[in-house]
C-alpha cells in the first residue's frame, strides 16, 4: 500500500508558485466570502490564508452574518468582485440553508472564479475552454500524474455528486474519456459499484462511510470527503455535553479497514485537502495572468 502524501505534493506545487509569483512581482489577493460563525469553516479559511501567505498571496476575509438575505449577499459580492485588488473571489461553502447557493456563486465572474463554481465557469470547464480546474479535480489529477496512475484505462467510481467533488470530478473524467460511474444517495446497492472499482473517489462528507468490505483488493482509494466527527474526550468516553466532545476532521474512508486492501490511498487530513488548496492558489496565478492580458470590462 502506498500512502499518497498530500502535504509533500502540495509543497511541490507551492514551491513552483512561490518562485513564479516572486519573479512576476505582482500583488495577488484572494477574497474569501464567509457567512456565519461556524468554527470549522473559520479553520478552513485560516488554513487557506496561512498557505497563501507562504507563497506571497494575501487573503482578505469578508464576513457576513448568517441571517443575511440572498439578495443582499449577492449585492455585497458584486462589490467585492469589482475591487481591483481582489484577483480572485471564493465563497466558502456551505452557506446557510435559506440562501440560494448557486445564485450567489454565479455572482463571481469566470475571470475571478478560482473555485470554478459559477455556472459560467463550470460551463467553460465542461466544454474544455477553461484554463483552470476545480480544485479537488485538479488535486486528484495532480496525484495521478505524480504517482503515474493510468486512470484513463481503469474503471473509476465516484461516490457523491456534490458541487465540490462529484460533479467536477465527473466532468474532468468525461473530458479525459475515462470510464466511470457515479453513486448517489438514491443509488440502489452502491456496494455493487464500489466493489468493482479500480479507482474509488469518495466525496460524501459522511465520516467512515467507505469500509473495507465495500472495496476490492488493489483499489486506488481517493478520499476527498471532509467532515467534522465529534468524538468523546479520553477522560469521558460517554459525554453528555458538547464541552466533553472534541471535533475531529474526518474523511469518508474507514482508513484502518480499507488501507490493507488498497494499492494507493489518501489520508484525511493530509491527503486531497492540502493539494486542493495548492491548486486553488495556482488557479489564482493563472487568472491573474489572464486578467493582465485582457482586463475585464465594467
Amino acid at each position: 500500500m502506498v500512502l499518497l502524501d498530500g502535504k509533500k505534493l502540495a509543497e511541490k506545487i507551492l514551491g513552483g508558485l512561490k518562485d513564479e509569483i516572486a519573479s512576476a512581482r505582482s500583488e495577488l489577493r484572494l477574497a474569501a466570502v464567509v457567512v456565519g460563525e461556524d468554527s470549522v469553516t473559520k479553520k478552513f479559511v485560516a488554513q487557506k490564508r496561512k498557505t497563501a501567505a507562504s507563497v506571497g498571496i494575501d487573503v482578505r476575509e469578508y464576513n457576513f452574518d448568517a441571517v443575511i438575505s440572498t439578495n443582499e449577499l449577492r449585492k455585497r459580492i458584486a462589490e467585492i468582485v469589482h475591487e481591483k485588488k481582489n484577483t480572485g473571489v471564493i465563497v466558502q461553502l456551505p452557506l446557510p440553508g435559506h440562501i440560494n447557493t448557486q445564485y450567489i456563486l454565479n455572482a463571481v465572474p469566470p475571470e475571478k472564479d478560482a473555485d470554478v463554481l459559477s455556472a459560467r465557469a463550470v460551463g467553460n470547464f465542461a466544454v474544455g475552454k477553461s484554463e483552470i480546474m476545480p480544485p479537488v479535480a485538479g488535486a486528484i489529477k495532480a496525484f495521478f500524474e505524480e504517482y503515474q496512475v493510468d486512470y484513463r484505462n481503469k474503471y473509476a467510481v465516484i461516490v457523491g455528486a456534490g458541487n465540490l467533488v462529484g460533479k467536477p470530478v465527473a466532468l474532468w473524467l468525461l473530458n479525459e474519456k475515462a470510464t466511470f460511474s457515479i453513486v448517489r444517495s438514491s443509488t440502489e446497492s452502491p456496494v455493487e459499484f464500489t466493489r468493482t472499482a479500480d479507482i474509488l473517489i469518495s466525496g460524501t462528507g459522511k465520516p467512515n462511510f467507505i469500509t473495507g468490505d465495500m472495496v476490492k483488493s488493489g483499489v486506488i482509494m481517493i478520499d476527498a470527503g471532509t467532515s467534522v466527527d465529534r468524538q468523546p474526550t479520553t477522560h469521558n468516553p460517554q459525554p453528555t455535553t458538547n464541552n466533553q466532545q472534541q471535533s475531529v476532521i474526518a474523511g469518508d474512508v474507514d482508513f484502518d479497514s480499507v488501507a490493507p486492501k488498497a494499492s494507493y490511498i489518501t489520508p484525511v487530513p493530509g491527503g486531497v485537502g492540502p493539494v486542493a488548496v495548492a491548486v486553488l492558489l495556482k488557479n489564482l496565478v493563472v487568472l491573474n495572468k489572464a486578467l493582465s492580458k485582457f482586463p475585464p470590462r465594467h
